[in-house]
């Protein structure tokens, strides 16, 4: 069985949204168009919007620390720069994210899903590098079969979406993504190279439907596998267009 793209996912406001798309142009030295561009500073954050940069995700609001906003999905309008936000709790809210005012109502909304034990949402805000968990411009991927034996370890079905990865990999062996560390692959008319392992948090314990942590994914992961890891993060170094059902090759 040959492997090819099953999913594509971006998630436009950094643990805040999750929009499945069919295709997506990559862009050398790039992240997935409209992944991560935004991210929510908490009260505490140093984020500092005079010098906007890329800061890591301590510095926001994350599904680790409010399992709630794992269940919030988007629907984007590239055309009009507004991103359309659904979550089980809460009535639709549509926004410009670049727009102040509808910024200061997303944090509003936002804020009755927030863990008040942790710091609260404070500022929607953007940069030059989208706010990936890498302070490289990153594009993660996600091994299905992978994901499957987690899921025979736990006994139970989980949406892969919980890993929140960008493009889900049907036709590898279970873990083979672990042995690519260094190596091309071929992804329609783009090339990336797989640079590193992803390491687990809290994030995926919880269930995407409802926003409840339901799954010790970090135990199956440790106990069952001796590691923390699942998915690679991956660099664009030939740019191109990708779509589902894709064939993902493995060139060196």
């Amino acid at each position: 069985m040959s492997a090819a793209v099953a999913h594509i996912w971006r998630h436009p406001i950094k643990s805040h949204s999750r929009e499945e798309i069919s295709e997506a142009f990559l862009t050398e030295g790039k992240c997935l168009p409209w992944d991560r561009v935004w991210a929510v500073a908490h009260e505490s954050s140093c984020f500092d919007v005079e010098r906007p940069s890329w800061q890591p995700c301590n510095q926001f609001s994350i599904g680790a620390k409010s399992p709630r906003l794992q269940a919030i999905s988007a629907y984007v309008d590239e055309r009009m720069n507004k991103i359309t936000l659904s979550h089980p709790d809460c009535q639709d809210i549509t926004i410009n994210p670049d727009d102040e005012g509808d910024a200061n109502h997303f944090v509003q909304w936002v804020m009755p899903i927030s863990n008040g034990s942790r710091m609260l949402p404070a500022r929607l805000v953007s940069a030059s590098q989208p706010m990936t968990d890498t302070d490289f411009q990153s594009i993660s991927m996600i091994n299905l079969a992978s994901h499957a034996e987690i899921e025979k370890n736990l006994e139970t079905s989980l949406a892969p979406e919980r890993w929140r990865g960008n493009i889900l990999v049907n036709g590898w062996e279970p873990w083979a993504e672990k042995e690519m560390i260094g190596k091309r692959i071929r992804i329609g008319e783009a090339e990336l190279e797989i640079r590193e392992e992803i390491t687990r948090c809290m994030a995926t314990t919880v269930n995407i439907e409802t926003g409840v942590r339901d799954a010790d994914t970090l135990g199956a992961l440790k106990k069952g596998f001796g590691h923390q890891e699942m998915g690679v993060y991956a660099v664009v170094i030939k740019s191109g267009r990708i779509r589902q059902e894709d064939q993902v090759e493995v060139l060196s």
